[in-house]
């Protein structure tokens, strides 16, 4: 994310939009890893045909929220930023939307040019976050904003036309806004653009779409960032190199992507395009299985089962087991392994398991 930008809430484009652009995906094979055997290497990150198989981490859609000042070169705020700017996105930044709400409408009245605080108003109503959601007034004031210029205003316009809210659908205005948003640099225009782009089978819509990934993904835009690891992984549009595939993948898993998290403990554990470290790698799939991912599930399960980057734990392995399996991630291989504790053991594993089935996505 950039210096000029906090985090938005996200959005989604409709089922049929989705089904226009390539959603990249993991779809990850076993990982044996036996009490005296080395591990079988997984492999990479796939890229589904249909979206719908975009599992676990279909890259979602996502909007940034300009902050009302920038910080200079060295992280610092401006000597003078403007109060009002301060109280808006302030009470917004801290889930006070009844008073953003009132703060942004102030800023406008005193001046009806204003672009930041019409967006505001325009992400208030679009949310319905101190006021009765209306996408309609929501579409209102984003255009307010992008007739001033504004590419946050002008990046939810894209995605509005593109999902029909507020307006009559239509995916063609929704790309333009998304293009204009993007030429000014706004990260989540630019992730969006990209994966209208990565459909296309044109070269030069293929470079766009990893440019346009690269400048969200430096703008810590975590979906973009696991979006370039997995075209690094499988060498689309640029020369495979699992080195940088590994460094996106943990960029995005350190900025909260799911997905990422899970391939970046994948390649931690087999050592690709990083060190070999298999107590990093459990504590990556440790977290993701916290945050109910059933791969990350299950793998962590088969680490308790070999002692591998954990202490050896059947109790836990059977647990996390049961947990994947409550999400249709079954393992034969898992049940025989743990077939062997007590009842006293048991019950403990599947108190522990219907305890983590409730963080399920």
């Amino acid at each position: 994310m950039t210096t000029e930008q906090s985090r938005g809430r996200s959005h989604a484009l409709s089922a049929a939009a989705l089904s226009a652009c390539a959603i990249l995906a993991l779809d990850i094979g076993g990982l044996h890893a036996a009490p005296k055997q080395p591990a079988t290497k997984e492999p990479a990150a796939q890229t589904p045909a249909n979206a719908n198989q975009a599992k676990p981490n279909q890259l979602d859609l996502k909007r940034e929220l300009p902050s009302p000042y920038s910080p200079n070169a060295e992280g610092a705020k401006p000597a003078s930023p403007n109060p009002n700017a301060d109280a808006a996105y302030g009470a917004y930044q801290r889930g006070r939307y009844v008073t953003a709400f009132r703060e942004a409408t102030k800023r406008i009245e005193a001046n009806p040019k204003d672009a930041a605080a019409m967006t505001l108003l325009g992400e208030l109503y679009n949310q319905g976050l101190g006021v009765k959601q209306d996408p309609k007034r929501a579409h209102e004031w984003y255009r307010l904003a992008a007739a001033q210029n504004d590419a946050n205003a002008m990046a939810s316009l894209g995605l509005m036309a593109m999902d029909g809210r507020g307006q009559p659908k239509d995916e063609k205005a929704g790309r333009t806004w998304l293009e204009q948003a993007a030429r000014k640099g706004q990260p989540s225009a630019c992730y969006n653009l990209a994966l209208i782009q990565l459909a296309s089978d044109k070269p030069a819509d293929l470079a766009a779409a990893l440019a346009n990934f690269r400048t969200a993904a430096e703008a810590e835009v975590p979906a973009a960032q696991y979006a370039l690891g997995v075209l690094y992984l499988q060498g689309k549009g640029v020369s495979k190199d699992t080195t940088q595939a590994a460094q996106w993948f943990r960029r995005a898993a350190d900025n909260g992507d799911l997905g990422a998290e899970v391939e970046f403990a994948i390649r931690l554990f087999n050592g690709d395009g990083v060190p070999k470290d298999e107590a990093r790698a459990a504590r990556y799939f440790l977290h993701a299985a916290q945050r109910g991912n059933a791969i990350a599930q299950n793998r962590i399960a088969k680490l308790y089962v070999a002692g591998r980057g954990v202490p050896k734990n059947l109790v836990e392995a059977a647990a996390w087991n049961l947990a994947a399996a409550s999400q249709g991630r079954a393992d034969a291989g898992l049940d025989q392994a743990t077939a062997s504790l007590n009842p006293e053991e048991r019950k403990r594993a599947e108190v522990l398991a219907a305890d983590r089935a409730s963080l399920s996505p």
